[in-house]
């Protein structure tokens, strides 16, 4: 009511009921509780959900709404995807960040990863990658949040290889890449936390955990995001089981870097 600047007597007007039901609805102590019905019309005319006026839910929103709001598409521009990004990068200040990248994290790409990444791509947006892996970079060390990575032990080595994703891509830039994440993973530590899990054994998509609050799962062309409290705890399950199961724990991670790349 106080959100949408209802009164009570426009609140029982919209909901034709007496002023003095709501009254009884709103007291302190020993409030009355609606039927059904009442229930249902209260939360339409103020557009949120019944289950969260009877306290089972923690978001406000229809089902309908929610659903709606659980996928969004990111746009084309680099640009904009990049500033959602850092938005709910910023959203989730004080908490844990937990992310399992598509490839390599952008947040520790090299700018001549990046710019091999985008020669292919029709606007040729590496400056703008590179101005947004700086911004999360910074936002890392600002120390806002801890961050933690899990990535499947392959992904590496086909970078140290050359191989799958990486193929074509000259040895001193793969090199250079899996040198700056260890180094970066060093430098951070604990702060950043980085796993190595077998895909052999488990498996993930790529996902990220904005805190308590929010998940996303990256599809390509948009997110997933999920706000609703059970999903997002199922999502941070998900990423913790990775953690559980990792081949490669966060305080061995930079040398199984570097011995990929020993001649």
């Amino acid at each position: 009511m106080e959100r949408q600047k209802f009164s009570r007597s426009r609140l029982a007007r919209e909901t034709r009921v007496d002023r003095s039901t709501i009254g009884l609805l709103l007291r302190d102590e020993t409030p009355r509780l609606p039927n059904a019905q009442l229930a249902a019309d209260v939360a339409s005319v103020l557009g949120v959900s019944t289950d969260w006026l009877l306290g089972l839910t923690n978001r406000p929103e229809r089902p309908g709404d929610i659903i709606a709001a659980a996928m969004a598409l990111s746009p084309a521009e680099r640009s904009s995807a990049d500033s959602q990004l850092m938005e709910w990068h910023r959203e989730a200040a004080g908490y844990k960040v937990r992310h399992v990248p598509a490839t390599l994290p952008d947040i520790l790409k090299s700018e001549k990863m990046l710019d091999w990444e985008y020669s292919s791509s029709r606007d040729r947006a590496s400056a703008q990658a590179i101005v947004a892996m700086q911004e999360q970079r910074s936002w890392l060390k600002s120390g806002v949040s801890d961050y933690e990575i899990a990535l499947p032990l392959h992904e590496l080595r086909a970078c140290a290889e050359g191989t799958a994703y990486y193929e074509g891509l000259d040895q001193d830039i793969r090199y250079e890449q899996l040198e700056l994440i260890a180094d970066f993973c060093r430098e951070m530590f604990p702060r950043l936390r980085l796993f190595l899990f077998d895909a052999h054994r488990i498996f993930s998509a790529p996902i990220t955990v904005f805190g308590p609050n929010l998940a996303v799962i990256y599809v390509g062309q948009f997110y997933l995001a999920f706000r609703e409290g059970q999903r997002v705890r199922s999502l941070t399950d998900h990423f913790d089981w990775l953690v559980r199961e990792a081949t490669v724990d966060a305080r061995d991670v930079a040398g199984h870097i570097l011995s990929l790349t020993e001649k």
